[in-house]
């Protein structure tokens, strides 16, 4: 089991690259659909890992 500040980090870092690939999914649209889902796609992927995360942050506090 991990650290609470190694589960905040991860958090965070999944958090910051979800964003960024919903931003590049945005610029990419016009001009490359597919690819623009693709990104949407990872975005949504850590979305979902940043959220178990969250679960188990909540977790560990509450064991603490």
């Amino acid at each position: 089991m991990k650290t609470i500040e190694e589960l905040k980090t991860r958090i965070k870092e999944l958090s910051k690259q979800a964003v960024e690939l919903r931003q590049k999914a945005s610029e990419v649209y016009l001009t490359n659909q597919e690819q623009a889902k693709q990104f949407r796609q990872q975005a949504r992927e850590a979305i979902k890992r940043c959220q178990v995360l969250i679960q188990e942050l909540k977790r560990s506090q509450v064991q603490s």
